[in-house]
């Protein structure tokens, strides 16, 4: 079973993509980099920008199930981003959004790890405040890890300088690597059966 190849599939929208990062790593990319698993390893990001919980919700299984394997640990990410405080969804329908996402995940039998979504304008802080909060609250009841990057990051001066240096909304080199140490310092090791300093 250790040696078995692991497929990792991330749904989300342009920030598990990688969008505006000139090294084209994202925080999946960087984050790949640093697992290492004792069977082969394939990361198959699924990303549509601008998209919001409800659509995602519509999508990911029929697209993530067409890459699973019988024969590979096949392992579901998903990365929240922040359309839902664009789209004016409630909160309420938010968690249901990842709470049906993280259900059909535990029916397929397919372990799950959420990432939740980082601090954007000034204007959504208190929607993605909220909106973080409870994504951690539907994945803590479901014992799925869940990765907060919205409260370490609102006030980091290296992430706030990257959003000014870019468009406000898209992270750089150094955004995208704030991300994926947060994500490799939160369960990502032990989520995979992995030593932490794998």
């Amino acid at each position: 079973m250790a040696d078995l190849p692991v497929r990792l599939v991330v749904v989300g929208d342009e920030l598990a993509a990688g969008a505006g990062d000139p090294r084209a790593l994202g925080w999946v990319g960087r984050v790949a980099a640093r697992t290492s698993t004792p069977g082969p390893l394939a990361v198959l990001t699924l990303a549509v920008p601008g998209e919001n919980s409800t659509q995602l919700g519509a999508r990911w299984d029929l697209e993530a199930s067409r890459r699973w394997v019988p024969e590979a640990d096949n392992r579901l990410v998903v990365a929240l981003g922040r359309a839902d405080a664009d789209a004016g969804l409630s909160l309420a329908r938010s968690r249901l959004n990842l709470a049906n996402i993280l259900d059909v995940a535990e029916q397929r039998h397919v372990p799950a790890f959420v990432v939740g979504p980082p601090p954007g304008s000034p204007d959504q802080a208190h929607h993605l405040a909220e909106l973080s909060a409870a994504y951690a609250d539907v994945a803590g009841r479901r014992r799925v890890p869940y990765v907060d990057t919205y409260t370490p990051l609102v006030a980091h001066d290296q992430w706030l300088a990257d959003l000014a240096a870019g468009d406000g909304q898209l992270p750089g080199q150094a955004g995208y690597g704030l991300i994926a140490w947060l994500v490799l310092h939160t369960g990502w090791h032990t989520w995979l059966g992995l030593p932490d300093d794998a």
